[in-house]
């Protein structure tokens, strides 16, 4: 299969509302090669503590990878959208069971929705964790870590964007020769790789503006009037549009004037943009100031801002605090920094702000260590901010980015030993209390599979329990 018929492939079945016919020839090309399997379980046939969480599912395959390694292909309909959402720990802790009574390490698993007749869905990869180990006879053998498996996602539908899955699984699907092996599979579902390559681009768009606005005289001007540079309202201007692309994911920008909060345009930059255009305006003056510097900076009743006709919230902090005299100075930006049908080394059309925001997923939850979307998510804020800044700058601030898995980490190490002293325990004590936190990574876990989040509040609650 040569790129364009791969990439169309990926476009035809993840730009649509979930379909099994559709979803198995897909990874039927994928993979090349699988054992068929016909396996449909429903009511009594589900595991009673996940029949709240799961309607019915099927095992339509399995599939075996050049180095033996074995995993099954899965369907899994949920009980309802929000399920589908929310319930992510519970979804990948029914996968693990699957798993384990298959004997299997991976599965490759859509889910999805009768509600909305599956628009929106999901692609995932999960596979338990497994290490080495040498037994008495000096033999290795593969064991399942206590930590249970992890789930990596694509957020799919027609309201998705499939680029970073076009991109990611595009090598798969081209080497019809060969068949995918288990960890090419995973390294296909990779979050890093979408950040870092998210990222490189956000470096490339800074560095084409700022050498513009560099080079206008008038612009220059302007700025020096308000004794600000160049570097410095770059960075800032990219950094209101990134954020904002997080707002109008949640539907807060665009609400109709009786509409609620969650139903806005989630495309509602574009929209402005595409507005501007047809009417021969620029869009920096005419509609992102306005939208800075007034519709987010200022508080109006029932939010509603005639300008644009909509709801906008009002966002206090100083990311949407002029700093120059907008109203009075006339800063102007070409539309084509924002958008235009320019191509990329890669051949993708469009290489403005807009264009290149618009092709990626951007996620409102922050990912936990054991569930990942593979889309862009809030933590990328924190990731341009820091890298963003000069090292000398970033000194003087103290602004570092710590990994979540670092901090999940030394909050849970927190947690225990205030914990431990809390309850004014010996060293027995703080053994139960770190054999506890092992324990709620466990699958089998009596109460994990009933949360669908887990606070600190649950966490004090269930340590109490186990040491009455």
């Amino acid at each position: 299969m040569d790129k364009q018929q791969a990439r169309n492939h990926i476009k035809e079945i993840l730009d649509k509302p979930f379909d099994q016919e559709r979803f198995t020839h897909f990874v039927r090309n994928l993979l090349n090669d699988i054992e068929p399997r016909d396996n449909h379980y429903r009511g009594i046939s589900l595991w009673e503590a996940y029949r709240e969480h799961v309607s019915q599912y099927w095992r339509i395959g399995r599939y075996t990878d050049p180095d033996g390694e074995t995993l099954d292909i899965l369907i899994v309909e949920t009980k309802s959208l929000a399920k589908l959402e929310r319930a992510r720990t519970s979804l990948r802790n029914f996968v693990v069971r699957h798993l384990k009574q298959f004997e299997k390490e991976a599965a490759l698993v859509a889910f999805y929705a009768r509600e909305d007749n599956g628009v929106d869905w999901r692609f995932s990869f999960v596979k338990i964790e497994q290490e080495a180990e040498q037994d008495e006879k000096g033999k290795v053998r593969l064991r399942s870590v206590l930590s249970p498996a992890k789930r990596y996602s694509y957020l799919v539908g027609p309201y998705e964007h499939s680029y970073t899955a076009q991109n990611q699984l595009l090598p798969l699907l081209e080497r019809d020769y060969a068949n995918p092996t288990v960890a090419e599979l995973e390294a296909a579902f990779s979050v890093e790789k979408v950040t870092d390559e998210f990222f490189e681009q956000y470096k490339e768009l800074y560095l084409k503006l700022s050498e513009h606005l560099s080079r206008e005289p008038s612009v220059q001007a302007i700025l020096a009037r308000a004794n600000l540079d160049v570097t410095r309202f770059t960075k800032k201007l990219l950094g209101q549009i990134v954020f904002l692309y997080f707002v109008q994911k949640k539907g807060w920008l665009g609400v109709p004037p009786d509409g609620q909060w969650g139903e806005g345009n989630r495309r509602f930059l574009r929209t402005l943009f595409d507005q501007a255009a047809s009417n021969n305006k620029n869009f920096y003056t005419e509609s992102l100031q306005y939208l800075f510097y007034e519709a987010l900076a200022q508080k109006r009743v029932d939010a509603f801002y005639p300008r644009f006709n909509c709801k906008i919230p009002f966002l206090n902090g100083g990311l949407f605090e002029a700093d120059y005299d907008w109203r009075n100075e006339r800063l102007t930006i070409p539309n084509e920094l924002f958008s235009n049908d320019e191509r990329n080394k890669a051949g993708d059309r469009g290489t403005g702000i807009l264009d290149v925001f618009d092709r990626y997923n951007f996620i409102i939850k922050e990912d936990e260590p054991l569930e990942k979307e593979v889309a862009v998510d809030p933590e990328m804020l924190g990731k341009v901010f820091e890298n963003m800044l000069e090292i000398a700058e970033r000194k003087s601030k103290g602004a570092f980015y710590t990994p979540r898995e670092i901090v999940h980490y030394m909050c849970q190490e927190s947690l225990i030993h205030y914990l431990d002293n809390a309850l004014n325990g010996d060293a027995a004590t703080y053994r139960v209390i770190q054999r506890e936190f092992e324990r709620l990574y466990d699958p089998r876990h009596p109460v994990r599979n009933r949360l669908e989040t887990l606070d600190s509040v649950e966490v004090v609650r269930i340590i109490q329990e186990s040491l009455k």
